[in-house]
């Protein structure tokens, strides 16, 4: 061989080699930034919190500071569920300015949220055709619009995500808006993708609307994931959950902070991870120009209306979540004495998770009610046993430690309860219109029509309503004769407004309703 084939040959092998170690994308470190929120519920302007002297939130404010720092390194930015509905600006049009906002800040991909169905399936179907990135729902059968997932290639990753949205879909919205799908085992359903994509790609992200501790168990349980990015508990997650090599992370709620995940990998391997949540302070920030034209743009068209005074609040109203979800609240006994009124009946009962804002002491505005009831629900009442209610009850604090959205606010009822008893009764002491209640005694509770179909579990009511030989339903509406109001033409924030309208000031308080109680050493007070 001649010396210049020598020198050719290995100028050759050193090329090759040098493509080798330095082209491979799993030979060398890279750097990753995911971006996320959860349970944004159309809360596009600030907002102030209890206990907070200046607003906070302000999707123009987040989408400037994501911006910024999604330009620093490759990044993604994710939306885990619960996205489109909620609060009044995003309400009166059906979800559609948040996905024209989301469109405008470049989301890579979000998973449905069960109050992405609140609407209806056709009205989500136009919301998936208009978004501009990728809609996912791997565990949801009978709507093909919904990806199960997505492969994205960021700065020569190749990056799966997977979007699975809570199995408790069918009981968390109105079974109407959920007909004829199927919500799937969201392990089972993980651990097919899983298996079909770890050797396809570098990364796995599961975009989750399951709740921070069915994340935990997730991950725990399944092998294989990289990051579960997560939703619908309105988990604060100023840092990662570290479990096996599975990272965890939630954003709280409405927008109110950005999370920010910073990842190293190599070897197709998460080496190093940092994690925080940017708090989104107006004050001292930049608007997104783009996205603030587009609040602007539906805030103005609702202002006139919305901005209405309609009364005046002597008091702080409490429709915090943690409190309605928990413990009886002023804003609770409104609402649940308005249904009781409204419908004539015994007594009501309402799902806390049906509330979900509060509202400060001062003047009250239409906008106001409709950010506290965003649903399209309307009061009905039914006929039920005092062992039907006994039942309900018993039901609605089953979960209280979870802070679950079937914790009952009630009115003309009172009864004592205790989380000692985990698997039997937690319920005693029920009164109604102050007389023991009587098992036997038919009485008339008002409920709203998503709890009366069966939501948050609610089967009683369901069962009570189908019990009658006449019953049937037409496009929703209930028919029995077990229903005695059902005032299906007026939803029930706008009999709120018609209330607070008449009354002018109202100042409810805690009555003492629902008392725990509560057991130290053995000794219970």
């Amino acid at each position: 061989m001649t010396g210049s084939k020598k020198i050719l040959l290995v100028f050759l092998l050193c090329s090759c080699l040098s493509f080798f170690f330095f082209s491979s994308p799993h030979a060398q470190t890279q750097e990753l930034r995911i971006l996320y929120v959860n349970d944004f519920h159309g809360f596009a302007e600030p907002e102030k919190l209890p206990g907070k002297d200046e607003p906070q939130g302000g999707i123009a404010y987040l989408a400037s500071l994501t911006d910024k720092l999604g330009k620093e390194k490759p990044a993604l930015l994710l939306a885990a569920g619960d996205m489109i509905q909620g609060n009044t600006w995003a309400n009166l049009f059906q979800g559609k300015p948040v996905i024209e906002v989301m469109n405008a800040m470049g989301f890579d991909a979000m998973v449905v949220g069960n109050h992405e169905f609140d609407f209806g399936q056709d009205v989500l179907k136009e919301r998936i055709h208009e978004a501009k990135f990728s809609v996912l729902g791997a565990n949801v059968q009978g709507l093909p619009e919904l990806k199960p997932y997505v492969i994205k290639d960021v700065a020569g990753l190749k990056i799966a995500i997977i979007g699975v949205v809570t199995e408790d879909t069918l009981v968390a919205t109105h079974p109407k808006n959920v007909a004829g799908l199927t919500f799937l085992s969201v392990s089972e359903t993980i651990e097919k993708y899983v298996k079909e994509l770890r050797s396809k790609v570098d990364l796995i992200i599961v975009l989750s609307h399951i709740g921070y501790s069915a994340d935990m168990m997730l991950a725990h349980k399944m092998k294989g994931i990289n990051v579960i990015v997560g939703g619908h508990s309105h988990t604060k997650t100023d840092k990662h959950m570290l479990i096996g090599e599975t990272i965890i992370v939630q954003a709280w709620e409405h927008g109110l902070v950005l999370g920010v995940l910073d990842l190293k990998i190599k070897d197709g391997k998460v080496i190093e991870a940092n994690s925080e949540l940017e708090g989104i302070k107006p004050a001292s920030m930049k608007k997104h120009d783009g996205v603030a034209s587009i609040v602007e743009k539906y805030s103005t068209q609702i202002s006139a209306l919305m901005d209405k005074v309609i009364g005046e609040a002597e008091t702080d109203l409490d429709g915090a979540g943690v409190h309605v979800r928990t413990q009886e609240t002023n804003l609770g006994n409104l609402i649940a004495d308005i249904t009781k009124k409204e419908s004539g009946s015994d007594a009501a009962i309402i799902n806390g998770g049906g509330i979900r804002a509060s509202i400060g002491k001062g003047d009250i505005t239409i906008n106001d009610i409709y950010s506290v009831l965003p649903f399209d629900n309307y009061i009905i009442s039914i006929k039920l046993s005092g062992k039907q209610i006994m039942d309900a009850l018993e039901y609605g604090v089953s979960a209280v430690e979870l802070k679950e959205g079937r914790f009952p606010q009630v009115s003309g009822i009172s009864f004592v309860y205790s989380r000692v008893h985990k698997n039997g009764p937690r319920v005693e002491a029920i009164t109604i219109n102050r007389k023991p209640l009587e098992q036997n005694k038919i009485y008339t509770i008002a409920t709203n029509d998503f709890l009366a179909a069966g939501g948050d579990g609610y089967q009683v009511f369901r069962e009570a309503i189908r019990e009658s030989p006449d019953f049937s339903t037409n496009g929703g509406m209930i028919k029995s004769a077990n229903v005695v109001y059902n005032d299906s033409g007026r939803w029930l924030r706008d009999v709120v407004v018609q209330y607070i309208t008449t009354q002018k000031k109202i100042a409810p308080s805690v009555e003492g309703r629902i008392k725990e109680t509560v057991c130290n050493e053995d000794i219970c007070q």
